[in-house]
């Protein structure tokens, strides 16, 4: 008999098959199971494990620790059961009913916004649309066989022309491609909609939007969908940076802040450049936020960037009294060969 996966409090049983982990079990058997990376760096898809064992591939120690594991926690993402498993994990419903399928798309258009960011739009056939969650991802299938993961930066009533932004990383094959290579008119092809990061309608709670270099790709899908749906809780993003030219949109935010009733856009540099002349926030950009409000209680937090940044900002912002299920994050594993590059 094959491995069964038993999911509390739904009670769903699902056959695992040979080499699977319990999200590809989960997500084959079409039970939505949160996740992020897909590849042990964001610890978006942990939670517990209420029987039996599991084995874990190489994963970050910031997304489950030794002592979490230790605890009976998990990530289901990289976890091989090794018998009849029983986890705890709540089922995200708003994904429910959106097909996750592969398309072919064509290079619409291919812009270079900054010295190490392009944004790129890809058009579907005529007779396709893909429909999609603001702040989700795909994965983009390179030549080589491998896929690529990039958040979608527009919203989802602007379907048209699906739009990427793609930082150029030093020995990372698909940027690099992008940036040397990749020419308008091109066909290939992607699988999506992906993830659990997306924005939650069903809360009034004020918003803190949080990002790092490319993280505020699906931020702005998410500010750009609230704006059409005339969602009015206040939203307040802080984008952060090393210097002045790696913020490479923010005429859009600052578009926002002079137009959206309740929108607040707070840039913090790291490493300014004395060229940069600035005069605004300096630091790390989840500190700024902890600077600005002493209790979190009341807040709703969408977090996406550098895992690091991620991690930090989860820690503290709980310290400092954000629930943890107001925490939504995506983390950008940057690798040569895994994750958003």
């Amino acid at each position: 008999m094959p491995i069964q996966l038993t999911i509390e409090p739904s009670k769903q049983i699902i056959p695992v098959d040979d080499g699977e982990t319990l999200l590809e079990a989960a997500l084959r058997a079409g039970f939505n199971m949160p996740y992020g990376c897909k590849n042990g760096a964001c610890g978006a898809c942990k939670g517990r494990i209420l029987s039996g064992e599991v084995t874990h591939e190489e994963h970050s120690g910031s997304a489950l620790s030794k002592m979490e594991e230790a605890n009976g926690y998990s990530l289901f993402c990289c976890a091989h059961p090794q018998g009849d498993v029983t986890i705890e994990c709540r089922e995200i419903q708003a994904t429910k009913d959106i097909q996750i399928r592969t398309l072919p798309c064509r290079v619409e258009k291919l812009e270079k916004v900054s010295h190490d960011v392009a944004v790129l739009s890809l058009k579907l056939p005529t007779n396709e649309r893909l429909q999609f969650l603001a702040g989700q991802y795909i994965d983009i299938h390179t030549k080589d066989g491998k896929k690529r993961s990039f958040s979608l930066a527009n919203a989802p009533h602007t379907d048209e022309l699906v739009q990427l932004h793609i930082r150029h990383v030093a020995g990372g094959t698909f940027s690099d491609y992008v940036f040397n290579q990749m020419r308008e008119r091109e066909i290939f092809r992607f699988t999506g909609p992906l993830g659990s990061f997306f924005l939650r309608e069903d809360s009034d709670k004020p918003i803190i939007l949080l990002c790092s270099g490319t993280g505020f790709a699906p931020i702005k899908g998410m500010v750009e969908h609230a704006i059409h749906k005339k969602i009015s809780r206040p939203m307040t993003l802080y984008w952060g940076a090393r210097s002045r030219a790696d913020l490479y949109m923010p005429e859009l935010a600052e578009k926002w802040q002079a137009e959206v009733p309740g929108f607040k856009f707070i840039p913090v540099l790291s490493e300014p450049k004395e060229e940069d002349n600035w005069q605004g926030r300096t630091g790390f950009v989840h500190e700024a936020v902890l600077n600005d409000i002493a209790h979190l209680g009341n807040y709703q937090v969408y977090a996406c960037g550098a895992p690091v940044m991620v991690e930090a900002a989860h820690g503290a912002f709980i310290g400092q009294g954000l629930p943890p299920d107001e925490f939504f994050s995506d983390a950008f594993f940057l690798s040569k060969d895994l994750g958003k590059v």
